[in-house]
């Protein structure tokens, strides 16, 4: 029968969050937006494709960076309503150069920046 795109529970504007994390180590890297279509690219496709909802467009991830995400499994939450990829990410994944975009800690009540940008 195949997967459905649209059996997945998308919100008003027709998105629904996907997370990746990297499928060798179990490392997060960030969260973005998907819609129908974009998920749909990446099935076809298996590099990772986002909805930018400030460009209100296609984002290939590593498309300009050549940080490119390669998707290894597609996975869907119980409710049918969050994304999880498993992907191999070549470079940062984060816009600031970071591994992960979650590099700030909060420790003790304070704010940690606990990744440093990746050399270029």
């Amino acid at each position: 029968m195949g997967f459905d795109p649209q059996s997945l529970k998308y919100d008003a504007n027709g998105l629904i969050p996907a997370i990746a994390q990297e499928a060798g180590t179990g490392e997060v890297l960030m969260m973005a937006w998907m819609n129908a279509e974009s998920l749909a690219r990446t099935l076809a496709t298996g590099q990772v494709t986002y909805w930018s909802r400030s460009r209100q467009a296609f984002w290939a991830k590593g498309e300009n960076s050549g940080h490119v995400q390669k998707l290894v499994e597609l996975r869907i939450d119980c409710d049918r309503d969050c994304l999880l990829l498993l992907v191999t990410q070549a470079g940062p994944a984060c816009h600031t150069n970071r591994r992960s975009c979650f590099y700030t800690a909060l420790r003790g009540g304070e704010e940690v920046e606990i990744l440093t940008p990746m050399a270029d």
